[in-house]
């Protein structure tokens, strides 16, 4: 398969590396679009949030529990942070394997774009 993040999760492609267990790994984000930009990944492959079965509700559970944790870790977690996962074109998706997208460090304005 050719998937980037797959890739990533495979240490075949360099990241810097925020979190990582058994199931899930963290990186921060090439283009960050907040001082703090941290992609959460499953390292099993999923093509869009629409393609993971109500089996793996927990693995959907552990992105966002690790989003917190990552929150806390770095502290912003009392000032606040945004987290976002895409699904398909008209969703903003870009990468072909479910992302969820921290973003902190500065005032997150709504609607996003």
């Amino acid at each position: 398969m050719d998937c980037l993040f797959c890739k990533i999760a495979a240490k075949q492609i360099p990241a810097k590396t925020a979190f990582e267990n058994d199931r899930v790994i963290a990186f921060h984000d090439l283009f960050p679009q907040a001082p703090t930009h941290i992609l959460i990944i499953p390292k099993a492959h999923y093509t869009t949030l629409n393609d993971v079965p109500a089996s793996e509700a927990a693995l959907v559970g552990e992105l966002m529990t690790t989003a917190s944790q990552l929150a806390k870790e770095h502290g912003f977690d009392e000032a606040g942070y945004r987290v976002v996962m895409n699904c398909n074109p008209d969703g903003g998706q870009s990468v072909y394997h479910i992302h969820l997208h921290l973003l902190a460090g500065r005032k997150l304005t709504w609607p996003p774009g």
